[in-house]
């Protein structure tokens, strides 16, 4: 299971390195699930968006939205993540959750472009 970022899909403004790494991941990810086929290897991605975290902490505080404004944003508690993961890692072999997107619900994501 990889760890994406919702950011791939939507990125912040001035995050060029960080999107383009979580890009990196996606083709990953699509790569490794082709290849592992042959040997029964499931390959998955979770995409977070807003986890509770060290990193999230500023976005109390606000962070640059794409209309250069700075607003603070919504977090989820990172248990959720974990949840997502193990429900993911259990699926049986004839079953795989190639993407997931888990973020706080009422973060601007979906509004972001």
């Amino acid at each position: 299971i990889n760890n994406g970022s919702i950011s791939a899909h939507a990125p912040r403004p001035n995050s060029a390195p960080y999107t383009s790494t979580k890009h990196a991941i996606t083709g990953l990810t699509k790569s490794c699930s082709l290849d592992g086929r042959k040997y029964n290897i499931a390959v998955g991605q979770i995409d977070i968006g807003n986890a509770a975290t060290e990193m999230t902490k500023a976005m109390e505080k606000g962070v640059p939205q794409a209309d250069g404004s700075r607003k603070p944003e919504p977090t989820m508690d990172v248990q959720h993540i974990a949840d997502a993961v193990v429900h993911m890692a259990n699926l049986p072999l004839d079953a795989n959750i190639q993407f997931m997107t888990i973020m706080a619900t009422k973060m601007p994501f979906v509004g972001r472009g």
